[in-house]
C-alpha cells in the first residue's frame, strides 16, 4: 500500500513534512506568503479584503510590546510568529479545534517547535511569555470580533473578555491586500531579527 503523502511544497521550493517538520525546510518567505493568503474567522468579516492571519500577527507581535514592561525582541519575534504553523495547516476556528481533537494540537506544536527552532527561539517559549502572548492574542480577537465579525461588545466581553481601553485606543483593524501584508510581515520579521542580533 502506497504511503500517504504528507509533505507540502513550498514557493521556495522547500518541502515541509508535516508529520516530521525540520528547521531547515521552514522560509519567513513562505509563512509571510500563506499567512498573508489565510483569512481570520474563516472569512466571516466585513470589508473589500479577508483579515488575514499575517495582519493578526502583527498586530498581536503590537499588543504584546505594549503588555510586555521588559521589551525583549526575541519575544516579540514569537508573539509575530505565534500563528506560523497556520500557513500550512490552515486558520481554523476554536470549535471546529475542539470538534477535531488532540491531533490538531499535536500537530499545531510540532510545526510551531520547527519555525521556532529556525529562527533563533526555543523550541517552547518560557510560559509567562506563553501567557502574554496569549493575552494580546486575545485582546486582538475582542478588537476583531467588535470591528469587523460583526459581534456585539457584550458578546465579545463574555468570548475573549474586555480589553484595557488604554491598551487599544490609537489602535484600528486593518484590511489591506494580501502583498502588502506580506511586505510588512517579512519586514518586521527582519527588523526583530536584526535587533536580536
Amino acid at each position: 500500500m502506497p504511503k500517504t503523502r504528507a509533505w507540502q511544497k513550498m514557493l521556495s521550493g522547500r518541502r515541509l513534512d508535516l508529520l516530521d517538520p525540520t528547521p531547515v525546510d521552514i522560509e519567513i518567505e513562505d509563512i509571510a506568503h500563506g499567512l498573508s493568503f489565510v483569512a481570520r474567522w474563516n472569512g466571516q468579516t466585513k470589508g473589500d479584503f479577508a483579515y488575514s492571519v499575517a495582519e493578526h500577527s502583527l498586530l498581536v507581535e503590537r499588543l504584546y510590546s505594549r503588555l510586555s514592561r521588559q521589551l525583549d525582541p526575541k519575544w516579540q519575534l514569537a508573539a509575530l510568529l505565534h500563528d506560523a504553523p497556520e500557513y500550512v495547516i490552515g486558520d481554523m476556528i476554536s470549535p471546529a479545534k475542539a470538534a477535531i481533537g488532540p491531533g490538531y494540537d499535536d500537530l499545531d506544536k510540532r510545526l510551531a517547535a520547527a519555525v521556532h527552532i529556525r529562527f533563533g527561539l526555543p523550541a517552547t517559549l518560557p510560559v509567562a511569555v506563553k501567557k502574554q502572548i496569549k493575552k494580546a492574542d486575545k485582546i486582538s480577537a475582542w478588537m476583531e470580533a467588535t470591528q469587523i465579525a460583526g459581534f456585539t461588545v457584550e458578546e465579545a466581553n463574555r468570548f475573549f473578555g474586555r480589553p484595557d481601553a488604554d491598551m487599544i485606543t490609537d489602535l484600528e483593524i486593518c484590511l489591506r491586500p494580501p502583498l502588502e501584508t506580506r511586505h510588512d510581515y517579512i519586514a518586521r520579521h527582519n527588523q526583530l531579527l536584526e535587533s536580536i542580533g
